[in-house]
């Protein structure tokens, strides 16, 4: 199977690494267009749209492969395989963030580093455990769903969006929820919202920067310094946005932060 036209998979820049950049739920690789950008001075930068978004082969879209989390990640090291040079680092947005880890753990040792930009590793609040939802929560979100995706994606857009003073970008998350085919982005939020990836996360070593957004209905504070509490090598950055796309309303602040990170892998004296 041709990866490119699969996933299709665009490259850009070049560099002594690779930056891989995944969308998450109801977007595409053009969410990236803000930020990836910024650093094909330094890296190749890696662009590709999930099986089932954007201008990925429909076609290819395999109910049971993509059942769970784990088969986005195969394709992913499929990826990896075809496109990265020298040391890899996975930026991944919202779900692909666990999409990343688990690309990792198929693969140990392959991955540099993570830039995990709104991670949750499970939306649903338990004993121990806040994740930002109730059970009754996420039933009640795949049931709207189900009954009207398109209404759904046309009210919760904008919310998820946030970015109060930059519309157009609530509208152009609207177009691209309406773009996907229903049945496929039913059954992705399904896998999306009731995965649970904090056993993955458990223990991780592998280098990591966390960007939340200081107010996200998604991916609340809270579920950040989870994750830095529970990976042996992260860091926490609080991006001041509402929303949880900060790539997209704040990708200045993202930029930054992802600088300071990047730095063994783009040269100390590199500047943007």
């Amino acid at each position: 199977m041709d990866l490119k036209d699969r996933n299709n998979v665009n490259v850009m820049g070049d560099g002594p690494a690779t930056l891989i950049f995944s969308h998450g739920f109801g977007c595409d690789q053009t969410m990236w267009r803000y930020l990836a950008g910024l650093f094909v001075d330094h890296f190749r930068v890696v662009v590709y749209d999930l099986v089932g978004a954007g201008r990925s082969d429909i076609g290819a879209y395999d109910w049971a492969r993509y059942d769970s989390l784990a088969g986005y990640a195969q394709d992913l090291n499929e990826i990896i395989d075809q496109f990265a040079v020298g040391p890899v680092i996975l930026v991944g947005h919202s779900v692909s963030a666990m999409i990343d880890v688990l690309a990792d753990r198929q693969a140990p040792g392959r991955i540099a580093a993570h830039i995990m930009v709104g991670p949750s590793p499970c939306y649903v609040d338990s004993d121990d455990y806040v994740g930002g939802f109730t059970l009754e929560d996420i039933k009640s979100l795949l049931d709207s769903l189900d009954d009207n995706y398109l209404g759904w994606s046309s009210n919760m857009a904008p919310v998820i969006m946030g970015a109060p003073g930059q519309p157009e970008l609530g509208a152009e998350l609207t177009n691209s929820f309406c773009r996907t085919d229903p049945e496929i982005a039913k059954h992705f939020a399904r896998v999306t919202f009731t995965s649970d990836n904090r056993k993955d996360v458990a223990g991780l070593a592998t280098p990591t920067l966390i960007l939340q957004s200081t107010d996200d209905l998604i991916a609340p504070v809270v579920v950040g310094e989870y994750l830095r509490n529970s990976m042996l090598n992260s860091t926490l950055v609080l991006v001041d946005n509402v929303g949880h796309c900060p790539h997209m309303s704040v990708p200045g602040a993202c930029a930054d932060a992802m600088d300071s990170f990047l730095l063994p892998w783009k040269g100390l004296d590199a500047r943007r």
